[in-house]
């Protein structure tokens, strides 16, 4: 019997309860990390490097609990009272952390520093917020690893529960993004995770009562032996681990561009890679129980996972984009459905594989030499650390700096690495010598096979500017260029002979040379600049193609010129190819460009400007809609001088009705005197924006006439797009708060606790209807009375055209 575990494990009459409590921490666990990341976002940003914090802080504090547990707790207590004690605990802190963030966030706000400081500052906030709960979830499992017998039985119960705690997190995953957040919010959702803890930690102490369980005195002798010998399965740990988290960084920024990065793609996404996981876990744990030679087995695991990873590239490239079995006029189901068997194609067969490991190397280590909980502690930890530096090295130097690619290249040879580590330890320790030099030939010339780059594709521009829409993949353009960024991938396609030129953001047009998108971004920044009497200072929040933030270079009153961009890539693609539309304002001497996530610029800077305008990624991209919330308003408002002007665009298409209901309602909640602006003249929708001013809005069409008089360059700017008058300006206000009061009626805010509209816009991505949208939303529309100072032969022209264009509605 184990020297250092109790001297009897657990009766089979433990095992599927405590496996449902596993099911159940799981559970609870992926809901408080999809609600504190969301949370967290608001305070220290959504910039690379601030998820990269956030996904260290969450790992480390798991990696030092798994670690630290047979330090602090004695083997004397009961493993079921540690755990349900740590269960309570954990639900402790699901209540205090939503408590406690908007008390931290003012605290960040009001020190945030410059350059390092502020990232050590975001670092301390990160692990003071996370390190604490999760350093308590890491140990949960090496709790329970002392009551576990030191036999294959016992191994594989082990291996049952890890893999019954990640079917939890699927769980997890799924009800948080589909229907907790979608339906309730953050408090809701955070209320429900601990509830579960609750309840599991009151099964667990209950238990504890009726089990029993003696603890052996560990061995010294034993404790220093196992010591002295090279921990290569901990080795292969945090390869697996570094492998495993890689791929799914690698694996989530592709599929999302392919499928649409909604908060339901990253959700489902989520689920197969904790599925895949799950399954592997639970088939290794059953054959743990007749396997005899488990470090063999485990090598066996990692050699496929060179296929595995190679496949999953190729899937990703070439085969899933001619799996689109749903069309646009499918259901909503039937094409998540069909995302999902895209994404198992490439997700599951290495993920089973990772899963699969884990119980293999808990087998691997047995317990006989070593308190149970450090062991798996160890094990635990060592994984977690190789993913850890997996988030650091893929995310922030690997993608940027190589490409998915040789990534994904690299991963291969990581795999092929630690098989080579554990064949080598297999044949010393477990394979007779004849053996040896038939596995070890066999090995070599699959390590050699698979690890040859040819087998992962070079990136298809097709899917980084089209993404979902794999029909056009296909379509004349020249690729002028393609590059993948720390948080983006961005393409510049030119169509042939017509000679238009698209931007793409991950799979998706975000701003063109077409007639339609160039009037639309030339609005946005001119009509602010042309009813402000005197602006001085602009802050654009999103850069994309950069035309309207380059239209306030033709401004001469402007004097600074302030660019909030998240991702560098955007603004040297935009120079590159879009300086004539954008008027270089890249190079201009008053533009200052800042790297950073919009709305912690405005949360942690000091200055305040004439004009914002604001124009992110659609809506249904996941985290947008954190750019559309009526705290983020109230930002905005905050950072306005007196008679300041803010332009925020909304789109119509690839939307619905209740998403652009939620936009322009929550709008108007913080800017009640605003209005809407349609960038198309002959009435019909395509793209709007709302705007408003710190005061009561008053438009002179004289103002107008005298800015557009005294500026040729300004002129010829806005004739390009057929804006040619003041009048013509004009014609583009599509109404105000009271001509779309009743169909605003039934409208849901947008809150930074509910995100509602990131859910709402998810559902309609592949929708066509902008023009129904449109009318809806105008057909109580008329002449704006007590807006326009208009002579008044203006005003007759203008009622005309207000009466002809709207009063068919």
């Amino acid at each position: 019997m184990c020297s250092s575990s109790a001297t009897a494990g657990p009766h089979k009459k433990f095992t599927a309860p405590l496996l449902i409590l596993f099911i159940g921490s799981g559970f609870a666990a992926l809901v408080y990390e999809v609600v504190w990341f969301q949370l967290l976002r608001f305070t220290i940003g959504s910039a690379a490097i601030s998820l990269a914090i956030l996904l260290v802080s969450f790992m480390g504090g798991m990696s030092l609990g798994a670690g630290l547990l047979h330090r602090s707790v004695s083997l004397r207590h009961h493993p079921l009272k540690v755990y349900g004690f740590i269960e309570l605990a954990i639900g402790a802190f699901g209540v205090i952390v939503p408590l406690v963030l908007p008390l931290v966030t003012r605290g960040y706000v009001s020190l945030a520093p410059q350059g390092i400081s502020d990232l050590m500052l975001r670092g301390m906030i990160g692990l003071l917020i996370l390190s604490p709960p999760t350093i308590l979830m890491g140990a949960t499992l090496p709790a329970i690893a002392r009551w576990m017998e030191n036999t294959p039985n016992g191994f594989s119960r082990l291996g049952l529960f890890y893999g019954g705690n990640i079917v939890g997190a699927v769980l997890g995953s799924v009800v948080a993004g589909m229907y907790l957040l979608r339906e309730f919010d953050v408090y809701v959702a955070s209320a429900a995770a601990v509830s579960i803890n609750v309840l599991v930690a009151m099964i667990g102490l209950g238990l504890a009562r009726t089990a029993q369980y003696r603890a052996a005195e560990p061995s010294p002798e034993r404790e220093s032996e196992a010591s002295g010998q090279i921990p290569t399965v901990y080795v292969v740990a945090a390869l697996s681990g570094f492998t495993a988290l890689g791929a799914q960084v690698i694996w989530t920024r592709l599929l999302s561009i392919m499928l649409g990065a909604t908060v339901y793609t990253f959700s489902l996404i989520l689920a197969l890679f904790l599925g895949g996981l799950g399954i592997g876990s639970v088939t290794g744990a059953v054959f743990c129980r007749r396997c005899q030679r488990p470090l063999f087995a485990l090598a066996i695991c990692q050699a496929l996972l060179i296929p595995a990873i190679a496949i999953a590239g190729i899937a990703i490239v070439q085969e899933s984009s001619y799996l689109n079995l749903a069309s646009d006029s499918s259901s909503w189901v039937a094409q998540r459905f069909n995302d999902g068997l895209r994404c198992a194609i490439v997700i599951l067969p290495a993920t089973i594989l990772w899963g699969a490991s884990f119980p293999l190397a808990i087998a691997s280590i047995g317990f006989n030499r070593l308190d149970p909980a450090k062991a798996v502690g160890r094990l635990y930890a060592s994984n977690t650390i190789g993913a850890i530096a997996a988030v650091i090295l893929v995310s922030a130097i690997f993608i940027p700096t190589f490409g998915t690619r040789i990534s994904q290249q690299i991963l291969i040879v990581v795999a092929a690495l630690s098989t080579a580590i554990l064949l080598a330890s297999a044949v010393a320790t477990q394979l007779r010598p004849a053996t040896m030099k038939r596995v070890g030939s066999t090995a070599a010339i699959a390590l050699v096979a698979f690890s040859a780059v040819r087998f992962v594709p070079e990136l298809d521009g097709g899917l980084i500017s089209y993404g979902r829409e794999t029909d056009r993949w296909s379509e004349p353009h020249d690729y002028l260029h393609v590059e993948e960024g720390m948080t983006a991938s961005v393409a510049v396609t030119q169509l042939k002979n017509a000679g238009y030129r698209s931007f793409h953001i991950g799979g998706k047009v975000v701003a063109s040379t077409f007639p339609q998108d160039m009037r639309l971004q030339r609005l946005l920044g001119h009509v602010p600049a042309l009813l402000h009497r005197r602006p001085k200072s602009v802050l654009v929040i999103g850069f994309g193609a950069g035309v309207t933030a380059g239209t306030f270079v033709l401004h001469d009153e402007i004097e600074r010129i302030v660019i909030v961009e998240i991702e560098p890539v955007v603004v040297s693609a935009a120079a590159q190819y879009f300086g004539k539309e954008n008027y270089d304002v890249f190079n201009d001497p008053r533009t200052e460009v800042i790297y950073d996530d919009g709305r912690h610029f405005l949360s942690t800077t000091t200055e305040s400007f004439d004009i914002i305008t604001a124009d992110p990624v659609h809506p249904w991209v996941k985290g947008a809609a954190a750019l559309y919330t009526e705290e983020f308003f109230e930002l905005c408002k905050t950072r306005l001088n007196d008679g300041g002007l803010i332009t925020q665009w909304v789109p119509l298409y690839e939307t619905n009705e209740a998403a652009v209901k939620s936009e322009i309602g929550t709008f108007f909640d913080v800017f009640p005197e605003g209005g809407i602006w349609n960038s198309r003249i002959d009435g019909k929708g395509y793209d709007v924006f709302t705007m408003s001013s710190t005061q009561p809005m008053s438009i002179d069409a004289q103002q107008i006439r005298e800015k557009l008089a005294e500026n040729d360059q300004l002129r010829r700017s806005l004739a390009e797009v057929d804006v040619r008058s003041a009048l013509d300006v004009l014609k583009s206000f599509a109404g105000q708060r009271q001509h779309v009061a009743d169909w605003l009626e039934d409208y849901e805010p947008n809150l930074d606790r509910n995100l509602r509209l990131e859910y709402l816009a998810g559902l309609s991505l592949d929708s066509r209807n902008e023009y129904d949208i449109y009318a809806a939303m105008t057909a109580g529309v008329d002449f704006p009375e007590n807006v326009f100072t208009l002579n008044a032969v203006e005003e007759a022209e203008l009622r005309d055209w207000f009466a002809s264009t709207y009063g068919e509605h």
